[in-house]
Formats: structure tokens, sequence, C-alpha cells
């Protein structure tokens, strides 16, 4: 059974409503009225396990309505943990103890964290604290202004300071990623990122990272001491890209991306992007401590989308993987406080507070000094920090 199963954070009835509708359901009012408790939307179901489904969360105190759209069947659930764990009960009883395993799985991601995983010196440990990742552009075209293009000696000490100034990991990237930006060649990109890859990896003692859709620079970028992959297309435009991942045996970053903004459900299509990117790197045999997911801030999206996915992260945490965030200096930003890209600091800021408090593991960021701090303070509230320091 390959159940589609999803955490909804609408925070009215008519949000819910409004997105159920897109997707050709209407609540029942009993469901709409348990908002404050845990709303999913299961799918992937035939029509009898999705009434059985509704029925034995109706059954255990909580709401539940089956739908059909089309062909497809699924249901609405609302309720408490209790009552989720006593309506999974009554699924095993009934003989559907697979379904009832999938849910409480999928549920058990999106509570509980996500483990750790090595990146060179780096031991991730996933829950503990937010990660910052500074970004080096070796490219001529940054849209926020600071790429340093081919220059090694100007990459390696804005590494440097980064690393000063509190950063985890270094990205290397060799082809601007903003709106309307060029093409740029394999060979291109190979002359301005392995250079600076390679004197990264000998002088900082911090893990680089090498930021490209491309196998053969991310394979040449690995042999050059670059031991974390960063791809915009999630392994989904270049199809070699997984096998050479799953080769070095290193973490990936899978990044939600499209052409257009068109979406029929802007977070189950985020949520199902990331999940065919993380089934082809498990396919390719890339260990799953290894996979990393970034819902893409600013890449095929309006900035309505980005606000409400902002608000709504922690939904991707049923994937059960550890979320980067890249919000840093974005056209949202600018549009919202109507501020040139050299003056979105504080917007960054907040994006980056929202972020780690719904649920974001690494914050990519070009102000590191500024966004260490914020990750600091943030972790001290979200992360339970405040327990440790409560007697000062």
């Amino acid at each position: 059974m390959n159940i589609a199963f999803r955490i909804i954070r609408s925070a009215s009835a008519a949000g819910l409503a409004e997105e159920a509708a897109r997707l050709g359901i209407t609540p029942t009012e009993d469901l709409l009225a348990t908002l404050q408790f845990e709303t999913s939307l299961v799918g992937g179901l035939d029509g009898p396990a999705a009434a059985a489904l509704a029925e034995v969360m109706r059954y255990a105190g909580g709401a539940g309505q089956r739908w059909q759209v089309g062909h497809q069947h699924g249901a609405l659930l609302a309720g408490t943990d209790a009552q989720y764990t006593a309506a999974m009960e009554m699924l095993r009883v009934a003989g559907r103890g697979l379904l009832a395993d999938l849910i409480d799985d999928a549920r058990r991601r999106w509570r509980e964290p996500r483990g750790v995983a090595r990146c060179g010196p780096l031991t991730f440990e996933w829950g503990r604290r937010t990660y910052v990742m500074g970004i080096v552009n070796v490219t001529p075209d940054s849209f926020s202004g600071d790429g340093l293009g081919a220059d090694v000696d100007a990459a390696l000490a804005q590494a440097r300071r980064f690393v000063a100034e509190g950063a985890d990991i270094v990205d290397v990237g060799g082809e601007s990623t903003r709106p309307g930006h060029a093409p740029v060649s394999v060979e291109d990109e190979l002359a301005r990122a392995i250079p600076v890859v390679e004197r990264l990896a000998a002088d900082l003692p911090v893990p680089v990272s090498i930021d490209t859709a491309k196998a053969v620079v991310a394979a040449q970028a690995l042999l050059a001491g670059a031991v974390m992959v960063n791809d915009i297309w999630g392994l989904r435009r270049d199809r070699e890209m997984a096998g050479v991942v799953a080769r070095a045996g290193v973490p990936v970053v899978l990044m939600h991306n499209q052409e257009g903004t068109a979406y029929r459900d802007l977070m189950g299509d985020v949520a199902a992007t990331l999940q065919e990117s993380i089934d082809l790197a498990r396919g390719a045999g890339v260990a799953w401590e290894n996979i990393i997911v970034d819902p893409g801030f600013g890449f095929g999206k309006t900035a309505e989308h980005n606000l409400e996915f902002m608000a709504r992260l922690d939904e991707l945490k049923v994937l059960g993987r550890p979320i980067l965030l890249g919000p840093s200096r974005k056209s949202t930003i600018g549009r919202v406080l109507d501020l040139p890209v050299d003056q979105r600091l504080e917007g960054t800021a907040a994006m980056v507070a929202l972020g780690i408090a719904n649920g974001a593991d690494i914050v990519r960021v070009h102000d590191v000094r500024e966004m260490v701090r914020v990750c600091r303070m943030t972790d001290a509230v979200v992360r339970d920090g405040w327990r440790a320091s409560s007697s000062d």
C-alpha cells in the first residue's frame, strides 16, 4: 500500500475548506469544528479502506470523513493524539494493521527528531540546534550582488570570515540560479567552482558543499574535497546525480523546484515532488540518514506561495528528513518590505526565526554573523535551550 499522509496546518475552518475545495473535497461541519487538534489528509487508499479509516476515527471520538475525487480515495481526519492512537488500534482489530502501521510511521516521522548524519568533520544532530550554511557564490551574476567570480583568494577570505562568524558549512556555487539567469556550460561551472572547492576543503575546518544540478560538476567537486551536494532540482534534472551521491556516501540536499508557478495544492504538490526526489535517492542507494529536503523558497513559487509555505513549513516534517531553508535576501522579502536586496537583513532574520520555529534544521544565508545570532536566540526558545539557561 502506497499511502500519501499529510498533516494540514490551516489556521481556520475557512482555510481548511478552501484547501480541501482545491482538491475537490468538502469537509463536514464536525471536522471543521476540530481544527485545534491534529488534522491530516490520507490518500492512496481504496474505497473500503478509506471508509474504515474515517469510521474508526469517529468511533475514537475524533472526526473522520471519507472522500473520493475521480478514482482516488482517501480520508480527512482530525483528533487528539489519544484519538489517533485509539483509532489505529481499532484498525488493527478490524484486520487493517498494515494501514495502521503506515499512518503511525508517518505521524512518528512528523513528530520525532530525525537522527544523526556525518558530513566530513561535522556530525549533524538533528533537532539539537540549527545549523548555518554560508553562501559562497563564485559567479559574476548572483541576484544578491555577492558574486565573486572565479576569484579563489576572495572566496577563501569570505569563507574564512564565515567560519569565524559561526558557519557550520560553506556552500560553493558556480552557476547563478536567480530568475532569468543564463545557463552555464559544464566547462565554465567546473572552471569557477572546482579550484575554490579544492582550496576551501584544504583550508577550512568545516564541511564544504557543492551547489550544482550537474552530476559531472558534483563528481569533480567531491573529488576536490566537497562532502555534501546541494541540488536545486532534487536529482530530477540530471538523473546521473543520484548515483554520484550514492557512490560518494555524502549528504545531499534535495530541493523542490519546478518550471512555472502553477499548483493544484501547494503543500501537497511540494511534498509529493520532494518524496519523488527521496525515492530517486533511495533507489540509487543513497543512505536514508544522508537525505535533507529543501522546499525551495523562491523557486517556482510566487511571493504568496513563499509566505504560505513558510507558515506551514512543519507539514513537510512528515517526510521524515531534516529541512534546509534558504530565504536569505530573496525577492519575497523585498516585495513585502519594499526594499532592495542590500536592505533585507531584518526580513531575512524574521524568515529564519519563523523557519526554525516551524521545523527548519539548516538555514542557508549570506549574512552569517547576524543569522548565527538569530539561530542561537531562536534555538534557545524553540529547542528548550531556555531550560538550560533558566537560572540566568
